[in-house]
């Protein structure tokens, strides 16, 4: 192929054709000739008659222009240009792979692999030896090459690292090769001097996705919301959806809670979930929707659940009089969201709490272990009461502003005419926002000393500007006081539903439980779950111990690696998250020298413009009858109208949009007659070989069983490719969904929908046995729910025991594979009525263009060479005939894609009511 700029030909000699087109003017110039004038006496007889027909003198030269036009398009049209050609220059010398693998290259790990065995395919073709390293988890030395052949099936055991590569040049190859780089698309330390490395090696080439990477970070609480930071390399233009997963009461995992967020102006920006102190309890990560990547995945630990909160109370509860202590309102205002520890103060510091409530208690027996405690990060909570009022408090150093001695109350020495209402809380107080009720009054409190921090530390005041709540910081920690008690005896507050609000606010404002290094020092913490470079948590309990040192230094920023990977690890009662983005970390894309070809991204697709140059040569040839007719005057009146007309409809014929086109593919032509030739099933691609090898085995089984029992003889399945195949071809597509399975490009969903309107079946099976995408009970019905989202499915039904499914070849009522559980079809129309003296309702005429269930139908009809199925199904003889249910269902559903509702038909009725026994 010859390249003139964004424009190759196939067939460049034809363009030779060009340069005879001057001598083309020139005889076309020379027809017709110019007449010969000659004086001949009889042309006076001929003067005043009309000549219907018209020589003209000489062409004009417009109409020369256009006839050199013409030909033109057409010898360019026959010198098959292509707009944007792809050009592969063949490499030379040993070729090196480079992958990142790191968490960024999960989201399209099967892309990668197919590069990475066309570049092999292509190496191996041209005879050269070919290495792959990858960069997450490079080898002690030089990789030698190896034949290509070698290499491939070992790509099936490649996965990435839920961990970015390291900043040091890994250790390269002996002698010069060329480099095809698979880079993840994140700048990173380290990075420029390895591709300075490798361009003194060889030619160098960069295969990198323009689809920004998506991370999330360290969640937090901030004002009693979970705050969760997404960031991007770039700007996404789509919204972009973060979920709170979590268990259930029952143990189940499930989505809590979503947030859409928009990062279209910007790279930063944060999910916000304002969720009640239970539910957010039971939240162990966050995760953005339908993406599969460890970056995306945000683990939760002690930072974001229920905190340790010790209650000592001034003196014992007397038997009968629970109401009047001063611990019965907290205890019932904390347990929801908190852990309760009660003891005296020793044991208390040995367990180690968040938060520390004093009810009433005037003196300590030792303060000085409390303020160490306080000044290391924790978070004492006083509340006041009669001893506290009656107490000396100038000298205790565990209060936040000094105090009067005595108190106010109603009637008292520093009286209220009446009982005192709560003031507006400031933005600055962690209890802004709230809305103090009404109905809370205050009748006696103790008074703090006037002073020039008391505004500032003031975080709650009455009505007339009176502190009621104080803080102060000691140390790293922190000091509250309220004013009032902990009982009704001094206040309603208890007795509200603000009550607990403010504590809940007061309580996840305590130290963070993340420990610091220094906290960390001379532990030893173990792995408890462990995150993938998918975001899959998986079991840790062969790991050894991880000394403290080392996982401090992760969180303190240098982040996880291949001895320390990402999951949440915990130590006695402790837990700790490390996620695969480290902290700090800040995501730009990779940026390379421009001499560095790049693909991989949204370059300008290949377009054949010959067909459009020989439509337009002939457009105007069309054009060039009709100019030579009107020249020559025969062409007038009506018949010009009509010419035009003509012309016009022929032009708009022509004009790409228009009409009905059969979908554009580049499917291969021998599949494409292979799939249209015959009743096909095809099965979409999972990117798990494991998973890919059974769909295709149980189609295999499902087309013997259909050309054994019935009269559809298909064809051998296919596994579909979905950015290139014909849809329309398929007559059933089966979709095993896995928890990692990338979603199709926009592209894509656009064929699938075009497919479904068009009266194609999907089969979606999620392989769990669990009713698919109704709870997102297991992580392959969560991932449905993401590829099912950009599809037009229609409302959907539990089967009813009268869909056509149930009799179109077979009589059912279960609809089973491996597993036994309920599927979904398209809802019946709501005015869907039984007609008389059918079993069944009027239904519309349609293909339900999805079917959704866990059953795992691909392994119950999965056969090998031999005939004899692949896996066990239940035991005995109850198997055998689960197993045989499966086929039929199989059966049932492909005459339902083939023949549509037809058993709803009238003229089948008294053979279903014989079979019903009706």
């Amino acid at each position: 192929m010859t390249i003139l700029g964004p424009i190759g030909f196939t067939a460049p000699w034809l363009l030779l054709g060009l340069a005879a087109l001057p001598v083309l003017w020139f005889l076309l110039r020379a027809v017709p000739p110019a007449p010969i004038r000659r004086r001949f006496p009889g042309v006076a007889l001929l003067l005043g008659l009309a000549d219907d027909e018209v020589q003209a003198e000489r062409t004009p030269w417009w109409l020369l222009a256009l006839r050199m036009l013409a030909l033109a398009a057409a010898i360019v049209g026959f010198a098959g240009p292509v707009l944007n050609p792809v050009v592969s220059v063949p490499g030379q010398g040993p070729l090196l792979i480079v992958e990142d693998g790191s968490w960024a290259s999960a989201r399209d790990w099967s892309r990668r692999v197919a590069r990475m065995n066309e570049a092999l395919s292509e190496a191996e073709g041209a005879g050269r030896p070919a290495a792959i390293l990858m960069l997450s988890d490079p080898p002690p030395g030089p990789l030698p090459f190896a034949a290509p052949g070698d290499l491939v099936p070992g790509l099936a055991g490649l996965k990435p690292a839920p961990w970015e590569p390291g900043a040091d040049v890994p250790p390269l190859p002996e002698g010069r090769f060329e480099t095809l780089w698979l880079s993840d698309g994140l700048a990173r330390p380290g990075r420029e001097a390895l591709v300075d490395a490798l361009r003194d090696r060889g030619a160098l080439r960069v295969w990198q996705p323009a689809v920004p990477v998506l991370a999330l970070g360290v969640a937090r609480i901030v004002e009693a919301a979970v705050h969760v930071p997404a960031l991007a390399s770039a700007p996404v233009p789509f919204p972009v959806e973060v979920t709170a997963v979590g268990l259930d009461p029952a143990g189940i995992e499930r989505e809590l809670a979503r947030q859409e967020i928009s990062l279209s102006a910007a790279t930063r920006a944060e999910a916000v979930f304002d969720l009640p102190p239970e539910l957010r309890n039971r939240v162990t990560r966050f995760e953005v929707a339908a993406l599969r990547s460890a970056g995306a995945v945000s683990l939760t630990d002690d930072a974001v659940k229920r905190r340790k909160v010790a209650l000592i109370g001034g003196a014992p509860t007397r038997e009968g009089l629970a109401l009047l202590s001063p611990l019965h309102y907290l205890q019932q205002a904390l347990a929801p969201s908190a852990d309760l520890i009660e003891g005296t103060l020793d044991d208390i510091l040995i367990a180690k709490p968040d938060v520390i409530v004093l009810a009433d208690v005037a003196t300590l027996a030792e303060p000085d272990r409390l303020a160490e405690w306080v000044e290391e990060g924790g978070l004492l909570l006083r509340f006041a009461g009669p001893r506290m009022a009656a107490a000396e408090s100038g000298d205790d150093p565990l209060l936040p502003v000094r105090l009067r001695a005595g108190g106010r109350s109603v009637g008292g020495t520093m009286s209220w005419g009446e009982p005192r209402q709560l003031a507006p809380f400031p933005e600055a107080s962690p209890f802004f926002g709230l809305t103090p009720p009404d109905d809370v009054t205050v009748r006696a409190q103790v008074m703090a000393e006037p002073g020039p921090e008391l505004a500032e530390r003031t975080i709650a005041a009455l009505a007339d500007g009176t502190p009621l709540v104080t803080r102060a910081r000691f140390g790293q920690g922190e000091i509250v006081l309220f004013h009032v008690s902990a009982n009704a005896e001094w206040s309603s507050l208890p007795l509200s539903g603000l009550f607990p609000q403010m504590l809940e606010r007061l309580a996840i404002s305590a130290r963070p439980a993340q420990p610091g290094q220094a906290e960390l020092a001379g532990t030893t913490w173990r792995a408890v779950k462990l995150i993938d470079a998918f975001g899959r948590l998986e079991g840790a309990e062969a790991r050894a111990g991880i000394p403290g040192e080392d996982l401090g230094e992760a969180l303190a920023g240098a982040g996880a690696g291949l001895a320390l990977p990402p999951g949440l690890y915990a130590a006695e009662d402790r837990s700790v998250a490390l996620n695969a983005l480290a902290p700090g970390r800040e995501l730009a894309p990779a940026l390379w020298p421009l001499d560095v070809p790049v693909e991989g991204g949204e370059a300008p697709r290949a377009m054949p413009l010959k067909g459009w140059l020989l439509l337009a040569a002939l457009g105007l040839l069309a054009l060039d009858i009709l100019a030579a007719l009107a020249v020559s005057g025969r062409l007038r009146g009506q018949r010009m109208a009509r010419a035009m007309v003509v012309l016009l409809a022929l032009g708009l014929g022509m004009m790409p949009g228009t009409g009905l086109r059969a979908e554009e593919t580049t499917m291969d032509p021998e599949r494409a007659i292979a799939a249209a030739s015959n009743v096909v099933l095809a099965h979409m691609p999972t990117g798990d070989p494991e998973v890919d090898r059974i769909a295709l085995a149980g189609l295999q089984g499902l087309s013997d069983t259909l050309f054994a029992r019935t009269a559809v003889e298909p064809s051998e399945p296919m596994t579909l490719d979905i950015e290139h195949d014909d849809l329309a071809l398929f007559t059933l597509i089966y979709w095993p969904v896995t928890a990692d399975q990338p979603a199709p490009s926009p592209q894509a969903y656009a064929r699938l929908n075009r497919y479904l309107r068009g009266g194609g079946m999907i089969l979606f099976d999620t392989r769990d046995a669990d009713l698919s995408g109704v709870g997102s009970a297991s992580p392959a019905a969560r991932r449905l729910q993401a590829l099912a989202a950009p599809l037009d499915i229609p409302p959907l039904e539990p089967v009813p025991g009268d869909h056509v499914l149930t009799r179109t070849f077979y009589l059912l009522q279960t609809f089973p594979g491996r597993y036994d559980g309920p599927i979904w079809v398209e809802a019946a129309p709501p005015d869907a009525e039984r007609a008389e003296g059918m079993p069944f309702r009027n239904l519309n005429d349609g293909v339900t263009p999805v079917v959704i269930g866990g059953n795992d139908w691909a392994a119950a009809w999965a056969e090998d060479a031999r005939g004899l199925p692949m896996f066990p199904i239940g035991r005995g003889s109850g198997g055998d005939r689960q197993r045989e249910i499966a086929m039929r269902f199989g059966v049932n559903l492909v005459m339902h894609v083939l023949t549509g509702n037809y058993k709803s038909d009238q003229v089948h009725v008294p053979a279903l009511l014989e079979r019903l026994g009706q």
